[in-house]
């Protein structure tokens, strides 16, 4: 089990503008790697309501359990390594065992138990190490939608956001609000509930 804060600053981007960034760092497709991030929240969406997300990312045969809380500096996260067998019960039970996940779940008024699966994001990402971050072009499908994301993983939050400013700057890209994918994933889920 390990937890640590996530600074990040992130931005969606056109089709043409990926595509700018990618091209101009050298981004090659032998270059991207796939990643699947399978979520999981109650009927009643009690973790979007606390402005947290708990999902199990896969990256080829690697499975990360993974809670994100608010947190002054950007998010918590807590992880916890799973085998694929434990990746696979949880997906098929929405039973979570892990006693930290649980202890920080009841922390927010969530009983563990109500947890279930929500379904998938899968997107195709490229890292490049520039300046202080890590630069990260995101291209993620789901629930029917596709789109396109820049973010830039930040240890220093103020330099990071300069630099940030500046990418988009160079770029010409215009500064949009933008939800993290947890957020984005979550609203699409929610609008299709409710129609």
């Amino acid at each position: 089990m390990s937890q640590n804060i996530e600074i990040e600053f992130k931005n969606l981007l056109t089709k043409e503008e990926y595509l700018q960034i990618k091209n101009h760092f050298g981004i090659k497709d032998e270059d991207l790697f796939k990643q699947e991030n399978h979520y999981f929240d109650t009927k009643n969406f009690l973790l979007k309501k606390n402005k947290a997300a708990l999902r199990i990312r896969k990256k080829q045969n690697f499975y990360e359990l993974t809670l994100k809380q608010p947190h002054p500096d950007g998010l918590l996260e807590t992880n916890r390594v799973l085998t694929a067998q434990e990746s696979d019960t949880i997906f098929k039970t929405g039973v979570i065992k892990d006693e930290q996940i649980i202890q920080l779940l009841a922390q927010m008024d969530i009983p563990a138990h109500d947890i279930q699966y929500f379904g998938s994001l899968t997107t195709i990402r490229a890292e490049k190490e520039i300046g202080n971050g890590l630069l990260v072009l995101d291209h993620s499908f789901y629930l029917n939608e596709e789109d396109f994301e820049l973010e830039y993983e930040v240890t220093n939050r103020q330099k990071g956001q300069a630099d940030f400013e500046q990418i988009l700057q160079k770029f010409q890209i215009l500064k949009r609000p933008t939800k993290n994918k947890v957020q984005r994933f979550y609203d699409k889920k929610y609008a299709q509930q409710n129609k």
